[in-house]
């Protein structure tokens, strides 16, 4: 039985707030909570009348609206085929002679449902939401018993979408009781245009016929309309239009909603559904003569700053365990400059889309796929779901985008696996009738929806058929060969090209963006959990200094069980790019500006010593806030001199703000230190006020060209190799980065034999001091058991988990999870100091792992760095070292381990230095 603690709201009773805040009713019961449950291995429960025997047959109880494979749900077992829910409870609306509806935002794949024993409907379909009037079975003054058989077996027909990192199973949405009067409004749809005008089509549920007055009231009473009705028993369409005057667009800059209700009132009663609309459109245009399209919002260009977005959670799956965190969801992504996320092929909860809508953010949805072939059966499945998807979805302000298919999962016939393919012209098995099937689906998808731009297929295999939006994925690590293939692609992209497309169909003007990139799977054995921080920001570039593209999706949102490319972890925590360490201040979210500088130069390259160095810059500009302004490039060249920041050079310079797009501007022209250094570029785009609009940075390695290095400090320095070692006591111990790092697991030292300058070269030394680049050293499991490779076929695809330890490319990025070591440092068994050392961190501030990483696609502890340690020798030390010139070096770890790192490796340009004078 329900309790009233479980039905009022309070923390007992999960997601307790309404489930569609776009289409609310005040007259509902929630039915989340506990239910009896009961798996069905022998598909007994139909022949033993499980609809109506006593609830004590039930074994389990399951928490809804968990799938019962998630840990949320109570039952937290992955186990396919069917299972049977069952609860009594008693309600009665308030009015009397209401209509009573049991409603389900979503069961994956098939239900039935009985009511007191009373068949009261079926649905088939994972994604959509729907209802059963079960007035006539319900009893407002008694107990009543709900049971729901739902059935999911993973058939290849079945619109599955990006389940695997855990499965969808039985209810997977809230679901409610709800009343109505006998004459209510169903459904309505809303058109707005940017002059205020809003045309509506509204369904109407009668049971009898009569007049009815429809009212629609917004904003508090500012926007109404009123029109009188006569109604025919069953369904009615009805058209009403009105305008808003001085209308608010909505964006993600400026989410206005015009938030209000629709009253429908009659001698049947009165029906009052809560709901909103935004005003705003979504197109393609053409700019500045040029021969391709944009994207726009509100008439306007928009460059559009994505991210893939699974919608998993690690406790709910896909069903968020609150509200609270579906808005943070949102949130997150604003918190980093994006104005966009593509919810991967699935649709999302109305709750998060509702949060998109009021925060601001734009949505691209996909439509859920199957994996079997294309056969009719499947067909019929998906377009099913297809239409559910888009009918349930139509009036959110935020989605500007259906994507009908993704990388040709469902659409091969051939014996090709469907997934990611090296070779864009690999194409077997998408055959010339499902290419028309695609086309239809696309053109069918326009006809009901030509407010929204809408994609064929989010191809990996360069097989568009007929498309908005010209899209391709790639995922390719490295700066020359992503700078190569963005190229390329932008190169092969014009009106006519049949680049990208397939069956013998061409592009148009349509515009052109990216809907997938990441180096997850650009790594060999794939990225396992690395640094994403270099990479990223040097894609940005690339991708920003093409005037022809107009957005991108980055993969991805979160991490998650197999991918671990996300801007965030799993469970929502921070990882950490290390920007702020290059240019104060800056963020993710200044790689996402809409005015943006681009460098157009390597993300870091090696230079002389005082060499003069020019730097190409470009503006990139996809919002007119700035148009027809003189903006400034603020610049500074700065290097870290053995723990001293030194500023090498710097000016200031106007940049002619004018027009959308890509432009060049004038170059830097900057003088490098002349010593061993890693100089950083750092740049800033000044509105007129001096505020800044955007940072980006480059990198230089520069060499002051004697092996020992060049130090603009005073004294004189010996420098050691850190593989130079005399001996270790690790455990385990290994190099990384073509040796010129060292590493020791767990408790050990390495030992260092040192030979300072004798007396004829140096005659007295006063002051000694120890210079060296350390960090932690987290041991993963391939650097004890070694490197075990995992095939990436389609159950990868699926979301299999792995143990991204064994994999060849992990180490972690840097996030807030820390591994901690204390390191003593010994002079011939003496310990002279101690130092802690805070993290094993990777991020982008370890410059010259990844400058000196010799295979783009292998990675190599690539982007590790340490802490820069100085150690000050005491007097009466130093006084023994100043007769004997010779010493032993000890660096011992504690159970934290050690890095070290050399010239070529981490982020401080140095071996293992002793400084003397």
């Amino acid at each position: 039985m329900v309790t009233e603690a479980m039905t009022s709201g309070t923390a007992t009773m999960p997601r307790p707030e309404y489930p569609r805040p776009d289409w609310q009713r005040s007259e509902w019961l929630n039915l989340n909570g506990v239910w009896s449950f009961r798996f069905d291995p022998n598909n007994e429960g139909i022949g033993h009348c499980w609809q109506t025997i006593d609830e004590t047959a039930y074994d389990q109880a399951i928490t809804v609206p968990f799938s019962w494979t998630s840990p949320l749900s109570g039952i937290g077992k992955d186990v396919k085929g069917i299972g049977w829910y069952r609860r009594t409870l008693n309600w009665k609306p308030s009015e009397a002679g209401s209509r009573i509806f049991l409603r389900f935002g979503a069961v994956d794949y098939s239900c039935d449902v009985w009511v007191n024993g009373a068949h009261a409907g079926f649905h088939k379909g994972g994604y959509g939401t729907f209802e059963f009037d079960i007035t006539d079975t319900w009893k407002p003054d008694g107990d009543n018993t709900i049971v729901v058989r739902a059935e999911d077996h993973d058939n290849d027909y079945q619109t599955r979408g990006k389940q695997g990192y855990g499965e969808i199973r039985g209810i997977w949405q809230p679901v409610w009781l709800e009343a109505r009067p006998q004459a209510y409004v169903r459904d309505a749809k809303f058109v707005t245009s940017l002059d205020g005008r809003v045309d509506l089509t509204v369904a109407v549920q009668a049971h009898k016929a009569g007049p009815a007055e429809l009212t629609l009231r917004f904003a508090e009473g500012a926007v109404t309309h009123t029109q009188q009705l006569t109604v025919s028993a069953g369904e009615n369409k009805i058209t009403a239009s009105f305008t808003v005057n001085d209308p608010q667009l909505w964006s993600p800059e400026t989410p206005y909603l015009y938030e209000g209700e629709i009253r429908l009132s009659g001698d049947f009663g009165l029906d009052t559904v809560s709901t909103y609309f935004g005003i705003r459109e979504i197109g393609t245009s053409r700019f500045g003569g040029r021969g391709y399209r944009w994207i726009t919002l509100n008439g306007k260009p928009v460059y559009l700053n994505g991210t893939l977005d699974q919608s998993f959670h690690p406790t709910g799956y896909f069903t968020y365990p609150s509200d609270d965190e579906m808005r943070d969801e949102i949130f997150l992504m604003k918190r980093l400059g994006l104005n966009f996320v593509r919810i991967h092929i699935k649709p999302e909860e109305p709750r998060k889309l509702y949060w998109a809508d009021k925060l601001g953010i734009l949505v691209m949805e996909d439509m859920p796929c199957f994996w079997g072939r294309p056969d009719e059966i499947a067909r019929a499945a998906y377009e099913h779901e297809a239409r559910e998807v888009i009918d349930r979805d139509y009036n959110h302000p935020s989605i500007f985008s259906w994507v009908m298919f993704n990388e040709t999962w469902g659409l091969m016939s051939g014996d090709m696996t469907p997934g990611l393919a090296s070779d864009i012209t690999k194409r077997d098995g998408f055959l010339p009738e499902t290419q028309q099937w695609v086309r239809d689906m696309y053109r069918w998808a326009k006809r009901i929806d030509p407010s929204r731009i809408v994609e064929d297929n989010s191809p990996c295999n360069g097989d568009h058929v007929e498309t908005d939006i010209n899209t391709w994925h790639f995922y390719i690590n490295g700066y020359d060969q992503v700078r190569a293939h963005v190229s390329e692609v932008v190169e092969k992209t014009f009106p006519g090209s049949d680049f990208n497309y397939i069956g013998g169909n061409v592009q148009t003007d349509a515009p052109l963006m990216n809907s997938e990139c990441g180096n997850v799977w650009g790594i060999d054995h794939g990225a396992g959990d690395s640094d994403l921080a270099w990479h990223y920001r040097y894609m940005m570039n690339e991708f920003r200094r093409h005037d022809k593209m107009c957005g991108f999706v980055f993969t991805e949102f979160r991490d998650v069980t197999n991918e671990f490319n996300g801007y965030y972890r799993l469970d929502g925590s921070d990882k950490h790019f290390g920007y702020e360490a290059f240019v104060p201040g800056m963020t993710l979210a200044d790689l996402h500006s809409p005015d943006f500088l681009v460098i157009d130069a390597p993300p870091s390259q090696t230079v002389e010593a005082g060499e003069n160095v020019t730097v190409p810059l470009l503006r990139s500009s996809f919002s007119d806030r700035y148009h027809g302004h003189t903006l400034k490039v603020s610049w500074e060249l700065h290097y870290d001199n053995l723990g001293t920041r030194t500023v090498a050079d710097r000016g200031i310079a106007d940049a002619a703000w004018d027009g959308y797009g890509v432009a060049a501007i004038a170059p830097l022209t900057v003088g490098m230190p002349k010593q061993d250094a890693v100089a950083v570029l750092a740049i800033r785009l000044l509105n007129e006020a001096g505020e800044t609009v955007t940072r980006n940075f480059i990198t230089f390695d520069v060499r002051g060209g004697e092996e020992s290095g060049v130090y603009d400090a005073e004294g004189a320095f010996v420098g050691i190799p850190v593989g130079s070692f005399a001996g270790n006591s690790f455990s385990h111990q290994w190099e990384a980065i073509q040796g010129a790092k060292v590493n020791g697991a767990g408790h050990g030292k390495f030992v260092y034999d040192v030979k300072l300058p004798d007396q004829s070269v140096q005659e007295f030394i006063g002051d000694i001091e120890i210079l060296f680049e350390a960090s932690a050293k987290r041991v993963l499991t391939r650097n004890v058991e070694g490197v075990k490779e995992q095939a990436m076929g389609v159950h990868y695809m699926h979301g299999a988990a792995a143990n991204v330890e064994h994999n060849p490319n992990t180490y972690y990025m840097t996030d807030d999870e820390l591994h901690e070591s204390k390191v003593n440092v010994l002079i011939d068994g003496e310990r002279i100091a101690s130092v802690s050392l805070p993290d094993d961190p990777a991020d982008s501030r370890g410059v010259l792992s990844w400058h000196y990483q010799p295979v783009a696609n292998k990675l190599d502890e690539a982007g590790s760095y340490g802490y820069l340690c100085k150690i000050t020798v005491p007097g009466r030390v130093a006084a023994v070292l100043d007769r004997s010139r010779n010493f032993r070096l000890e660096l011992e770890a504690d159970e934290g381990g050690l890095a070290l790192y050399g010239r070529n490796a981490g982020r401080y340009p140095i071996d293992l230095l002793i400084r003397y004078r």
